[in-house]
Parts: structure tokens; C-alpha cells; sequence
């Protein structure tokens, strides 16, 4: 244990901080939006959503952390925002114990895929290009939306786009947290700030019973698996690759899934591999030296625990800041990640067309059969490359001078 703690002194950065700290306030800011929609559609108590909250930060924070250290990779987890999405649209038709049956069901479901190691051999057969392109489509509406944020606070996103620019020639490393002091400051200034009524308090979380029924383990815990490993595992994985890490799905499904059960009874939906915000913690701007980026991990981490303990108000001091400001912070922030898989999914001329359609599918938003336009970008871009690529033709064997007992 001690040497542990030598070695994290020695390994920790402020940019790798600065990096799990972003992905925390990204996920606070934007996804965690979704639960009150579902909190509000099932008319649950505040202390019942704190508890909520709590499950999938704790949940979410213990994979991170252990991950990180485990395997000194930039494991970033979360709670599956598009199984948020699904309860939207399910309450208050289900009730809250079958939820918590479905969690479970699920989190038992990716344990056995990964117990199974199905998924590693899955990832093995989608090609680099074809990974960076859908990464590439995932990321490229949070660099739009840099831009789109100018309709409603023209003066403080572009200061902030100011800021990056001087800051990205004269102190790279710390560019992200220049860009949000400034959008803080520009934010203040032009009277931008939400007004949210600020109180502390530590979360309890709340045992929930689970209660298994047919409706809900076909109408939630399937969907709820497909998007968890279609939506979140599928690109989370394909960042880590992406980024010069060898490690296996394996224990990143079973240590999620294993989690994910003690955390669903106190209404934690399932954890999952984050990809968008993984993209923060796993490039350059985190850390030069790719092993030491790792710390943005276990920053993540310790940020969730924080959120977790203070649940409702820590998300209500992340409501301060605008969406506009949420919306450029994460754009600027992204643009490495983003010109990385761009380039890797152009750079190789024999996978090129089938790396852009899976980009054009990805960033299509397309729904189809229920499935997101993630996993639709995967496939279509995987038929394409088994179309398009030529097969090598057998080597044909040169005359020779050898006997034909020879060689």
C-alpha cells in the first residue's frame, strides 16, 4: 500500500486532475439531466433521487478507481445514459422495484459476456479505421456545438475560444482549465450564471426491493443491455484501443457488471464504460506520457465520490453554469480527440470509404429498429469494409531451380 502511494505522488498531475475533474462536470452537466426527466415521469422524493444519484456516482467512481489502478490505463466510467434515456419513456408505466430487477437482470447479463470474453473477440474483428470513424462521429457534435453555442452567448463562447487559442500556444498543458476560469469569469461578467438556491447535505442512500416481472425484464433489462453494450462499451472500449491501450474487455465488463448489482439497490443504474468523456482523460492533454495519464482515472474518481456524498447538491452547484458554457468547455476540449480520430480514420487509404461511412452514419443520429445510430455506424461501416476490401490473391509460386524434393 505504501508503495502504491509513492508511486501516485510521483505520477500525479494537475492536467490529469484538470481532465477527470471536466469529465465528472460533463456528465453532471448533461446526462445527469435525464434522471430528474425520469425522477419527474416516475414522481419520486428528492431523497429517493439523491439515493439515485449517489448509487451511480458510487458505482461509478469504485469501477473507475480500481480499473485505473489495476491496470494504469485512464478507465473512465459512468452510468448508462442511454438506459436513463429509457426510463424517460417507461415511467410511470413500470414501477421503481421492477427497475431495480431490471438493473439487475442486466448487470448478471454483461457479466457473463464478460466472464465469457465474447466481447474482447467481437472487438478484434472491427479494423482501426472503422473504430475511429465512429469515435470521430460520436465526438463531432460536441465540436459543433462549440459553435452552436454562439446563437445564445456569442461574447462568452468566443472569449472562451479566445482564451484557448493563447493558451494553446503559451501554456498547452493547462489550456482547459484557462478556458474555464475564463468562461466562468465571462459568464459572470454578462450576468450569465443560473440562479440555483445552494444547500449542502450528505445523500443517504434508500434499499429499494426488486421485483422481477416479464414485462419489465423485455420492455427494460434487454434495451437497457443493447444500449448499454451497443452505446457505451462498444465505443469506450474502442477509445482505450484507439489510444494506445492493450487491455482487455474482460475485466472492465465484469468489474462494471459486479458493481453495477450492489449499486442497483439503491437505484444506481447499470455502470458502464464512459466514450465521450474517456476521450478527455486518454489523449495528450491529459498527460504527455501516455502511462501517467491513468491519474485522470483515479481523479474521476475521487470527484464522483464527492458528487455521490453530496449528490443533489453537488449537481446543483454544476446547474450555476450555463449549458452554453458546458457546451464550449466540452467542445474545446474534445478538439484533440476529435482531429486523432479523424486522421486515424483517413490514414489508411484501403479502409477510407468504409471509415467515413460509419463516420456519416455515426453523427447522423439515426434510430433504427430502436438502435442508436452508434451501433448502426459500427455495422454499416463493418459491411462496407468486408465489401470494398479487395482479398489478397494467392502468391503464386516463381519457377525455381530447385529439385522438387527441395526446400
Amino acid at each position: 500500500m505504501a508503495h502504491l502511494f509513492k508511486t501516485l505522488k510521483q505520477d500525479w498531475s494537475i492536467s490529469a486532475t484538470v481532465a477527470g475533474f471536466l469529465a465528472v462536470l460533463i456528465s453532471y452537466a448533461g446526462p445527469m439531466i435525464i434522471f430528474f426527466q425520469a425522477a419527474q415521469q416516475a414522481d419520486v422524493s428528492s431523497s429517493m433521487m439523491a439515493s439515485w444519484i449517489w448509487g451511480s456516482s458510487i458505482g461509478a467512481a469504485i469501477t473507475g478507481i480500481f480499473l485505473s489502478i489495476k491496470f494504469k490505463v485512464p478507465i473512465i466510467t459512468a452510468w448508462s445514459a442511454p438506459g436513463t434515456a429509457l426510463l424517460v419513456a417507461l415511467f410511470p408505466h413500470i414501477s421503481l422495484n421492477e427497475v431495480i430487477a431490471a438493473y439487475i437482470t442486466s448487470a448478471v447479463i454483461i457479466l457473463f459476456i464478460g466472464l465469457t470474453g465474447s466481447f474482447d473477440k467481437l472487438l478484434k474483428w472491427i479494423p482501426q479505421g472503422i473504430a475511429a470513424g465512429m469515435m470521430a462521429g460520436i465526438l463531432f457534435q460536441f465540436g459543433v456545438g462549440l459553435f452552436k453555442a454562439t446563437d445564445s452567448m456569442p461574447y462568452v463562447v468566443f472569449g472562451m475560444l479566445a482564451c484557448f487559442l493563447v493558451a494553446k500556444r503559451f501554456s498547452p498543458r493547462y489550456a482547459i482549465i484557462w478556458v474555464l476560469l475564463s468562461g466562468i469569469a465571462l459568464s459572470l461578467v454578462f450576468g450569465k450564471m443560473n440562479p440555483v438556491a445552494m444547500s449542502f447535505s450528505l445523500a443517504v442512500p434508500e434499499l429499494i426491493a426488486p421485483e422481477w416481472t416479464w414485462s419489465s425484464t423485455l420492455n427494460f433489462a434487454i434495451p437497457l443491455t443493447i444500449v448499454s453494450l451497443t452505446g457505451q462499451f462498444l465505443p469506450g472500449m474502442a477509445i482505450i484501443k484507439l489510444s494506445g491501450y492493450d487491455t482487455p474487455a474482460k475485466p472492465i465488463l465484469s468489474v462494471a457488471s459486479i458493481v453495477s448489482l450492489g449499486v442497483a439497490f439503491v437505484g444506481g443504474i447499470t455502470i458502464v464504460l464512459a466514450a465521450i468523456t474517456a476521450a478527455l482523460c486518454t489523449g495528450k492533454d491529459s498527460h504527455e506520457l501516455k502511462e501517467k495519464r491513468y491519474i485522470a482515472g483515479i481523479a474521476n474518481g475521487i470527484f464522483y465520490i464527492l458528487g455521490g456524498l453530496f449528490a443533489g447538491s453537488i449537481v446543483m452547484l454544476f446547474s450555476l453554469l450555463p449549458k452554453e458554457l458546458i457546451a464550449a468547455l466540452a467542445g474545446l476540449a474534445l478538439l484533440g480527440a476529435i482531429a486523432t480520430n479523424m486522421s486515424t480514420a483517413m490514414k489508411d487509404e484501403s479502409q477510407r470509404d468504409a471509415a467515413l461511412i460509419t463516420f456519416l452514419a455515426t453523427v447522423s443520429g439515426m434510430h433504427f429498429l430502436g438502435l442508436s445510430s452508434v451501433f448502426w455506424g459500427i455495422c454499416i461501416g463493418m459491411i462496407a469494409h468486408l465489401v470494398l476490401t479487395k482479398r489478397q490473391p494467392a502468391t503464386t509460386a516463381l519457377p525455381s531451380t530447385q529439385s522438387p524434393t527441395q526446400g
